[in-house]
């Protein structure tokens, strides 16, 4: 653990001096420390934070970063393999795995050391054959629709667990904390009766935790002693107020720069399937961003980039690895200007994920991994 430790420092002091594609994600890590501690905040000293760090850290690959992991005491992921590997870059506090695993999984279960959420009898089952010690949290079906344990047969369920499953916590997920009071205080009613009858059978938990990121926005009395802050984490969105509600930054940048500059005769065709010709005399710039990358083809044909401070429009069809578009009315452009897909300033996420009738968690979780992530302070 110690040499692993040691070769991960040294990676995370190589891993910007290694990046050469002109394509990046640049992710601020001061504002990623500033909004934790505004979330910290939040939720008041005796609340501790449980940063979900799923999907690549939603793409922004702060899970790669021992420093920023080792400043919490549990952290979550969506899958074993997530939480796997984690323990292989040398995280060795609790991984809690939000969703149910496969039966497969329960060997990597042990031999890591995770900490499993589960809500069914057949799983439970199974982890009992192993006559190992398996810590879990148990899921609560209050209203989500997707799984967990019904809190009128939560009783029953408590009283089935084999000696070698110890049970550390229980947790449940809102399906409405952005926008429907009585549901979520619904849920939160179910969530308590399923703690009291736990509890009075096992003793008080050492973790029970509600609240995601609209929750801790919206609803003080669900945070319990763990929070699951996720999208608000990275300093984006989770509803249309959250930035009146909460002071944090968004953390991630998306960049390229021009390869490329041509000047082409009016009645030229740019890109696949001739969907823009010129009609002047146009200079036209590559850039090396595509859908390859995350960038989608819904961005073609008149999505605005910026370029030296000035919005200009794609033209044709994104391919697969990079765009075009039309620089003719800049006055001053040249191959290597820094093109910004998006900045959180002029260029925000929401507005792409609006563009493509989504949310910003998908735009920003989909930028793939050949798209070098650049840390900056």
């Amino acid at each position: 653990m110690v040499l692993t430790y040691m070769i991960m420092k040294l990676k995370e002091r190589e891993d910007n001096m290694d990046i050469t594609r002109p394509t990046i994600m640049e992710i601020d890590l001061n504002a990623l420390d500033h909004n934790i501690n505004a979330i910290q905040n939040k939720v008041g000293p005796n609340v501790k934070l449980m940063p979900v760090i799923k999907a690549n850290g939603y793409g922004t690959y702060i899970n790669k970063r021992l420093d920023f992991l080792n400043k919490f005491d549990i952290v979550a992921v969506a899958t074993v393999d997530e939480g796997v590997d984690l323990r292989n870059i040398g995280y060795e506090k609790e991984i809690f795995v939000l969703n149910q695993p496969y039966y497969e999984e329960i060997t990597k279960i042990i031999n890591y050391k995770l900490v499993v959420g589960i809500s069914s009898y057949e799983f439970a089952e199974k982890l009992a054959e192993t006559n190992k010690e398996v810590t879990i949290h148990i899921e609560i079906g209050t209203g989500m629709g997707r799984t967990g344990i019904h809190p009128y047969k939560i009783e029953k369920f408590i009283d089935s667990l084999s000696s070698n499953i110890k049970v550390e916590g229980l947790y449940t997920h809102f399906s409405s904390a952005d926008i429907d009071p009585e549901y979520t205080r619904k849920q939160l009613a179910s969530f308590k009766y399923a703690v009291s009858i736990v509890e009075a059978k096992l003793g008080k938990m050492k973790y029970l935790h509600t609240a995601a990121s609209n929750a801790i926005l919206n609803y003080p009395e669900t945070y319990f002693n763990l929070v699951r802050p996720g999208i608000i984490l990275y300093g984006y969105s989770s509803e249309e107020d959250t930035y009146k509600k909460i002071d944090i930054k968004p953390i991630a940048k998306l960049k390229s720069k021009i390869t490329f500059l041509k000047v082409v005769e009016a009645g030229t065709s740019i890109g696949y399937g001739r969907s823009y010709i010129t009609n002047k005399v146009t200079k036209v710039a590559t850039v090396p961003i595509g859908y390859a990358d995350g960038f989608r083809r819904t961005f073609s044909n008149g999505w605005c980039v910026l370029i030296n401070n000035e919005r200009v429009p794609i033209i044709g069809k994104v391919c697969m690895d990079s765009f075009m578009v039309d620089v003719t009315n800049l006055k001053n452009v040249n191959i290597g200007d820094e093109v910004i897909i998006w900045d959180n300033n002029n260029i925000t996420l929401e507005d792409l994920a609006n563009k493509c009738d989504t949310i910003n968690y998908e735009i920003l979780s989909t930028i793939s991994a050949r798209v070098p992530r650049k840390f900056i302070k």
